[in-house]
């Protein structure tokens, strides 16, 4: 004990006390305003569902002067990405825009969507001589009875085709006014109308790729919206931490693409198949595998077949200790030699991978029960008379063994598939491959060393000891964690600029590395709660009309610049504050077993 507490073996170690305080205890990078990259990531609940489509629906209806469902056309149309959709109005114009999306506007056109009253008129689908106030005509100027009409979008309802129902009129893309369905469809059938208007609020979830339920199951009824970056993993509020970008369970620094491959292999019959390629062989009668049971080279299937287990080819009953009769096969046959070497070699590597894989899993399956016995040794030694009255470093020591702990696990199906035939086989030479796999797995190593270091001082009788040895203790935990915190991050650059930075193939980014752990989404205010400090914010800084801003007054032809511009800065200066003031200094995401929900 007093040897592993000497901290002179490892480089990462502080030689003070006093040091290891600067090191971790009085590091103020987490109190440092978010970066331009940095995700603000929210909870949109049922309740504020609605709020959310509409600060989206206000900012474009404000600036482009349209209705609500003219806006919501849009929108859906590039899948509710703003930003998009002002860079197509500055590089294209309106028109281009507007067409795009479906929207026709005639000139003049009258706000009513009903036709004259009194006259009768015709209607091109029925053939029928209506009165004009049972007629509707759309913004494309095309008229038809409201009986088609509700025919038409009730059978669009039920295909899914709510968001976007279009004119019946022959080759008109022209979208219909939802205020105009909603109506018509209301009337004889109230259910159909409100499944549509829940067709229309979910969109803002089902189209926009920055925003995604929350897989989890049950279902919390919980949709997460990120800033900027799909690239990320997230924690919701009901305390599931999955990856944005393909709603899997947390996997960094695997890519997505790689831990699909994982969990197919690790939950499929792929590795059965292996192990029945290299364990038996098929019978050359009814193809079903034979696994030898005794020494004899001989084998009998179920079916009765006799074959020689060197070879697999059928052959009589008959046989002598040395040889069977009619029946040779001592020549050398290559590609077959090649191919069950080949097998037994892969079974062998993902063995590999697996066990230290699932031993870094069930070592953090067990550590989560240290969160309880943590907070136990700590309220006992508050209560003792002891010169140390601040156990932090305790609490803060667990959360980064279990983020850690999270690397380190997910690290080995990474290096599986970096360093394997089946995703880079074509990208690296040999020589290539292997000074990149020996630099991986040093920091790998001495994460690995340091993680394990970690785990055995945070498990020591703390609240039992004296003074001194506390203080001690102390020491390596906040040693520990300043070393395991800098090794993620080496790791996490050599992933990014050593290993895929250098590949041509760029399919496989990882989320980047965050030393206080996955981020946890907060609660989505409405942009009426927080337009005064929008306001606030924009008086107090330099609103100014920027280069993005006079270009799309110029694509807009207004003069509401100013306007324009707190409106589209709103949320660079939100990305720009500070976190709220409940984030403590380490806030390290525990794993799921371990959080208790008050």
């Amino acid at each position: 004990m007093d040897d592993n507490l000497s901290g002179e073996e490892d480089d990462y170690y502080y030689s003070s006390d006093q040091e290891s305080l600067n090191g971790i205890d009085n590091d103020q990078s987490f109190l440092q305003p978010l970066s331009s990259r940095a995700n603000t990531v929210k909870v949109i609940t049922k309740e504020s569902l609605l709020a959310a489509q509409r600060e989206d629906l206000r900012r474009v209806m404000e600036l482009l002067s349209l209705k609500e469902h003219h806006a919501r056309t849009l929108l859906i149309h590039y899948r509710w990405d703003v930003e998009k959709l002002f860079a197509v109005l500055v590089e294209k114009g309106k028109d281009s825009l507007f067409s795009g999306a479906g929207l026709t506007f005639l000139e003049n056109q009258s706000c009513d969507s009903s036709v004259s009253r009194s006259s009768m008129l015709s209607c091109d689908i029925c053939i029928e001589d209506v009165p004009g106030y049972q007629m509707t005509r759309m913004d494309c100027g095309h008229s038809f009875c409201n009986t088609c009409w509700a025919g038409h979008f009730t059978v669009k309802i039920n295909e899914g085709q709510s968001k976007r129902i279009t004119c019946m009129a022959h080759k008109c893309n022209a979208i219909c006014d939802e205020d105009v369905v909603r109506t018509l469809v209301s009337k004889s059938q109230p259910d159909l109308a409100e499944k549509f208007d829940r067709f229309l609020l979910e969109s803002y979830i089902e189209d926009n790729k920055m925003v995604k339920w929350c897989p989890s199951t049950p279902h919390c009824g919980n949709a997460i919206r990120v800033e900027d970056d799909e690239l990320c993993e997230v924690e919701c509020s009901c305390g599931l931490q999955f990856c944005f970008s393909c709603s899997s369970q947390a996997h960094s620094p695997c890519s997505c693409v790689m831990w699909e491959l994982w969990r197919k292999k690790c939950y499929d019959e792929s590795e059965t198949v292996n192990w029945i390629t290299v364990h038996t062989k098929p019978c050359p009668k009814c193809n079903k595998p034979v696994e030898k049971n005794g020494g004899c080279n001989l084998v009998t299937c179920l079916c009765r077949q006799s074959f020689c287990w060197l070879c697999g080819g059928a052959t009589g009953r008959d046989h002598t200790w040395s040889r069977i009769s009619g029946h040779s096969c001592g020549r050398f046959q290559e590609d077959k030699e090649k191919h069950m070497e080949r097998a037994k070699r892969d079974l062998e590597r993902y063995m590999h991978y697996h066990n230290r894989y699932k031993a870094h899993t069930d070592s953090s399956k067990l550590e989560a029960e240290l969160s309880y016995s943590i907070r136990k040794k700590v309220s006992f030694s508050e209560k003792r008379e002891l010169q140390l009255k601040d156990f932090s470093w305790a609490t803060n020591g667990l959360h980064r063994l279990f983020r850690s702990r999270r690397v380190i696990s997910y690290s080995y199906p990474f290096a599986f598939y970096m360093f394997g035939d089946e995703l880079f086989k074509d990208e690296m030479s040999t020589e290539e491959r292997e000074i990149k796999q020996n630099l991986f797995e040093d920091q790998q190593q001495q994460l690995e060393a340091n993680v394990e270091k970690l785990s055995k001082f945070l498990e020591e009788p703390f609240d039992q000891f004296a003074d001194d040895k506390v203080m001690q203790i102390r020491i390596q935990v906040i040693n520990l964690s300043v070393a395991v915190d800098t090794l993620c991050k080496k790791m996490y650059e050599c992933i990014e600029n050593d290993l895929l930075g250098s590949l041509q193939l760029g399919i496989h980014n990882i989320t980047p590395y965050r030393s206080n752990g996955i981020e946890r989404a907060s609660d989505f205010y409405s942009s009426q709660n927080s337009k005064e400090a929008v306001g606030e914010i924009c008086q107090s800084s330099d609103c100014g009309t920027s280069g993005w801003t006079s270009r799309l007054d110029q694509a807009l032809g207004s003069g509401n610049s100013e306007d324009t511009s707190c409106s589209s800065n709103k949320r660079a200066r939100i990305e720009g504050s500070y976190r709220n003031s409940q984030t403590t200094l380490l806030d390290l995401n525990l794993p799921a077993e371990a959080i208790e929900r008050k």
